[in-house]
């Protein structure tokens, strides 16, 4: 193989994966090939991270080892036809789009292929990505710790059976949009009680980034932490009980329950 990774679709996730990786010393630029749809958008990638950038998804596909599928979900199906008879047999092909089962993509290949259906969430663009891998069965397990070590340049990573990747992607993949509108409601919190915009901002991000650390960090359960926090007859146990009354508990699981939902019928299976 001349290249180490290749990818198919250099949108967000595809460089952030391209910016990780090469910021943690995981790859070189010369390891790393990569097909976008325009000229302009090729010749930007080549300059700013000197990898080589092409226009043909079969040329990344011949040539890589790990080959990246990080496309808009109504073009996969396509992409995985087109380059199918090109792929080696040393190779393995990662999917980060969301709703695509392994036998789907299987189908369309019309051949046995190494295959990782991943979900990344849009924390990779800051290396704080989550991502769960759900391997094929017969992918061999030092391509799965290859690709597992590549999102780990973004991030965390973890390998699942597939059966509960549409779970991940109404947590892990949607969640980062839930966090966002709890940060934008803690904010105008405290613009509601005087603080100015751009500090209420801060205090309300970095209280989430904090608290999200400690647990991973600690490994204590959340509950335990969020007793550390609330003093009896303090302020914290009154905001708690406000949040309880309003339903916020329930609310968010039925979040992720909807959009697991409807992660199962993004594509046809």
């Amino acid at each position: 193989m001349q290249y180490k990774l290749g990818i198919i679709g250099a949108g967000k996730i595809g460089e952030a994966i391209l910016a990780g990786s090469l910021s943690k010393g995981l790859l070189t630029p010369s390891d790393v090939i990569l097909s976008v749809r325009t000229e302009q958008h090729r010749k930007n990638l080549e300059d700013k991270y000197n990898v080589t950038a092409v226009l043909r998804n079969r040329e990344v596909a011949r040539q890589s080892e790990i080959i990246l599928i990080a496309v808009k979900p109504r073009t996969v199906f396509e992409v995985l036809q087109e380059i199918a008879d090109v792929i080696s047999d040393e190779s393995v092909v990662v999917s980060t789009v969301a709703g695509v089962t392994l036998d789907s993509m299987q189908k369309k290949l019309a051949r046995k292929v190494a295959l990782i259906r991943t979900m990344p969430n849009l924390g990779v663009l800051v290396g704080e990505g989550m991502t769960a891998l759900a391997p094929a069965r017969f992918t061999e397990e030092s391509k799965i710790q290859k690709v597992k070590q590549l999102f780990e340049s973004v991030g965390r990573a973890l390998v699942l059976d597939e059966q509960y990747m549409d779970a991940v992607t109404g947590l892990s993949g949607s969640g980062p949009a839930y966090v966002y509108l709890i940060i934008e409601a803690l904010t105008d919190g405290g613009v509601k009680m005087g603080l100015p915009r751009e500090v209420s901002i801060e205090l309300a991000a970095q209280t989430v980034l904090g608290a999200a650390k400690t647990v991973l960090v600690t490994g204590e359960h959340p509950a335990k932490l969020k007793d550390q926090v609330t003093t009896p007859a303090g302020s914290t146990i009154d905001g708690l009980m406000e949040l309880e009354d309003g339903g916020l508990r329930v609310t968010l699981i039925k979040a992720v329950v909807k959009a697991t939902e409807r992660a199962n019928k993004l594509l046809q299976k």
